[in-house]
């Protein structure tokens, strides 16, 4: 045999040999078939949540700012010159502490006047008294003697004379009209009395406003006047009534919070919220105090207020606040996050991994929905795995690997 030959034959059995090999490799592939495959490294791998019992709410964030629960401009009642200031901004004060004192020269005036007017009052009522008992004394002798004539007139016909009798009469009428004007007198003096003591009590009430006295306990926020200043009487509608300090009340803060009118329904005194300090960067929890109940027509807001107790200062008026705001509140729900979700039209559906990891396609009936989680109302079972993300990765009998996230995290917790 030639070499050309030799060299056609191995060719031949080369392309021979290879045909061999190539369709003991399809029968053998064809022989285990997709259903003898187990799971190994071709087998697609989806994230899992399982269907879990929470609580669903959706969070509002309402930025509000504190308040001081009380904060005044103290003005003075009366006008004067500042004589002494006690406090200035920052002193912290207790109710009815003196802040300033006044000088008012004209009131001292006026208040000897006024006492001068009760004494003169006080003499007259003596005066008074005095003439009626003297009056009344008069008259008692004159009735006196016009009844002993008049009952001899009566024993003895003529023996007391017409004339006699008639000016005894007359006495006697005379003495009781002098007592009924003296007892007017004093009624007189006494009224005269009540109006001089009214006015001496007005005018040492005015005295007394020279003393300029805090309200309430608090913290002095601004001072107004210096000794010497010249302060106008608060009642003045005068450009002139400058207030003398600015106090405030930071032991209990208001936060006061807009709520919208959505949610404004669902507000009620008692309730608890959320509220994050930014300056403190800490959170607090407080109850709401009191509501408008009735909605801003401006704003469609309802102003809510929260009071907090603040012994210690910590909380500044003025600090700005984030409070969350948990509404539409449901307890111990059957929920699956947003993503596990598809919806078509009407329907809803899941991707749900059965026990032998196989794929499954479940129609379901949701119910409220949150930012991040859904109600399940039917169609899942507590504890059952529902693949989250990418349903076009995944057909229903497809086996699968699966890998348990919890729900709002991105990191698998395992294998499964």
């Amino acid at each position: 045999m030639t070499l050309k030959k030799w060299i056609v034959a191995g060719a031949a059995l080369a392309i021979i040999g290879l045909l061999i090999w190539l369709w003991v490799g399809r029968s053998s592939s064809e022989a285990d078939g997709p259903g003898r495959r187990t799971l190994g490294s071709r087998d697609s791998t989806a994230a899992v949540v399982r269907v879990e019992h929470h609580d669903l709410g959706e969070t509002l964030s309402i930025s509000g700012a504190f308040k001081a629960f009380q904060d005044v401009d103290v003005h003075a009642k009366v006008a004067g010159y500042i004589k002494v200031i006690n406090v200035d901004v920052g002193d912290h004060v207790k109710q009815g502490q003196t802040l300033a004192v006044l000088e008012v020269p004209e009131l001292a005036a006026q208040l000897a006047g006024a006492e001068a007017a009760c004494r003169r009052a006080d003499e007259e009522i003596a005066r008074a008294r005095g003439d009626l008992e003297r009056a009344k004394s008069t008259n008692s002798a004159a009735h006196s003697a016009y009844t002993r004539l008049n009952e001899a007139a009566k024993t003895r016909q003529g023996l007391v004379a017409q004339q006699e009798l008639d000016d005894s009469q007359a006495k006697d009428l005379e003495s009781a009209g002098q007592v009924s004007s003296a007892e007017a007198a004093l009624s007189a003096a006494q009224q005269e009395s009540e109006v001089a003591q009214a006015n001496r009590k007005q005018v040492s009430a005015m005295e007394d406003y020279t003393h300029i006295n805090a309200p309430f306990a608090g913290v002095i926020t601004n001072r107004y006047a210096d000794t010497g200043t010249l302060v106008a009487a608060g009642t003045s509608n005068s450009a002139q009534a400058i207030p003398v300090v600015r106090l405030a009340q930071i032991s209990v803060l208001r936060l006061v919070l807009p709520i919208p009118e959505s949610v404004a329904g669902q507000i009620r005194v008692g309730k608890t919220l959320k509220v994050h300090v930014q300056a403190l960067n800490q959170d607090f929890e407080g109850k709401v105090s009191r509501y408008a109940d009735s909605l801003n027509e401006q704003t469609r807001t309802m102003e809510t207020e929260i009071d907090f107790q603040n012994p210690d200062g910590k909380l500044i008026p003025g600090m700005y606040t984030e409070t969350y705001f948990v509404h539409d509140q449901k307890k111990n729900v059957l929920t699956v996050p947003l993503e596990a979700v598809q919806r078509e039209g009407d329907q809803a559906k899941l991707l749900v991994v059965n026990a032998q990891n196989t794929v499954e396609e479940r129609l379901v009936k949701l119910g409220q929905e949150e930012s991040r989680q859904v109600e399940v109302l039917a169609g899942v079972a507590e504890g059952e795995r529902v693949i989250m993300g990418n349903p076009g990765d995944f057909r229903p009998g497809q086996r699968v690997l699966t890998k348990e996230v919890e729900t709002g995290s991105a990191k698998p917790s395992g294998d499964r």
